[in-house]
């Protein structure tokens, strides 16, 4: 997979989402979007407080898509529906995966990726991935995600460790003090894998994928009663895939498709 940083949206990519507008209708002149800003290749933060990602040239794009002028603001994790709840900002682009329990509290649009989640071990480690391998390894996951909620519904036996972001759970592994880490694979590969700070780790076992614990992708969230904006966001992800811009902006930034399925 390939990454590039600090790189803006191509004027192209632009152009390409502005020539298949479709307007929805009540859509505001204007929205601030919420990211965690801490979330690499998909959001992060550059040197100067600007936002960079995969998800953030997707975002633009959607809004150029919807003719609408879109502001960026970052909050940590643990907030991002709080955030979103006391009107911080009016949607939520930031690897949100939708879950039947979200969508008790806030509206949802339609996917815009999807990918399987994996663990990250040392390359020498003789970890077996499974309930009865990491009985009493020490496993680490950024807290209130879908990783937390599979680890504790399927693997008791572990010793889990919750961190306000994936990045400091990979320095607690890279130090040695995690013996693995779960994460979704795209974000392992170019958050960790990808950098020099990754040589000597592998992903290992299984793809994990259950929309029980997992979801239905990654959607752009919204106050419940502001469901026609996620809508239009719908609207929107539907055109970009069919004139090509979504394929633009995913190949820069991971050399695929995250789509999924």
């Amino acid at each position: 997979m390939k990454i590039m940083f600090g790189t803006s949206l191509p004027a192209a990519v632009v152009a390409m989402a502005l020539g298949g507008t479709a307007v929805a209708q009540d859509l505001p002149d204007s929205l601030v979007i919420g990211t965690e800003g801490a979330y690499p290749a998909f959001n992060y933060t550059e040197s100067d407080g600007s936002v960079a990602g995969f998800e953030i040239d997707l975002g633009n794009a959607m809004c150029a898509q919807l003719e609408i002028e879109c502001e960026w603001v970052t909050q940590d994790w643990d907030g991002i529906i709080p955030g979103l709840q006391a009107q911080r900002y009016d949607a939520i682009i930031a690897s949100l995966y939708i879950t039947d329990e979200r969508r008790e509290v806030i509206g949802f649009s339609d996917k815009y990726y999807q990918v399987p989640s994996r663990f990250l071990v040392p390359s020498d480690s003789a970890l077996e991935i499974s309930a009865e391998g990491l009985e009493g390894a020490v496993v680490g996951t950024q807290r209130a995600t879908s990783f937390e909620r599979y680890l504790t519904d399927n693997m008791p036996g572990v010793e889990l460790r919750l961190y306000g972001t994936m990045d400091e759970a990979y320095l607690d592994l890279a130090s040695g003090r995690l013996d693995a880490v779960m994460g979704d694979v795209v974000a392992i590969q170019d958050g960790f894998l990808g950098t020099p700070d990754g040589e000597g780790f592998e992903l290992r076992g299984p793809e994990f994928t259950g929309a029980e614990w997992f979801g239905y992708g990654a959607g752009v969230g919204v106050r419940q009663e502001d469901q026609h904006i996620a809508d239009a966001f719908s609207d929107a992800i539907q055109a970009l895939r069919e004139n090509g811009t979504y394929q633009e902006i995913s190949d820069k930034w991971f050399g695929l498709d995250v789509y999924g399925g």
